[in-house]
């Protein structure tokens, strides 16, 4: 489902303005990474560049051009796992934001 223009404007001005969203926002995107929901994690990773560092810059911190960041976080982006760490360490570094890991033993029956 294609968002609206007015949603994604409305996320990206949250993203700006309210630091606990925009954690709340990059958290989330790594749940959905690992949960295996690619489309929804590179466009909530999109929102977030879009609102804080932008595309020109995470070019120049990830070493990747602007255009091929832009089709990695596109809806049908595919990045290599070397380029979505290296984009998620560019996002936290400029965001300020820091997401930690907890693992929990499961019983295996």
């Amino acid at each position: 489902m294609a968002l609206t223009r007015s949603f994604r404007e409305t996320v990206v001005r949250h993203v700006k303005e309210d630091p606990a969203f925009r954690a709340a926002l990059i958290e989330e995107a790594y749940r959905n990474i690992l949960d295996g929901d690619r489309p929804t994690a590179l466009g909530q990773m999109r929102a977030v560049v879009n609102a804080t560092i932008g595309f020109d810059a995470l070019a120049g911190r990830t070493g990747v051009r602007k255009t091929s960041l832009m089709r990695m976080l596109s809806a049908n982006g595919n990045p290599r796992a070397e380029n979505l760490l290296a984009i998620l360490k560019a996002i936290g570094e400029s965001t300020g934001v820091r997401v930690t890991v907890h693992a929990e033993a499961l019983s295996v029956a």
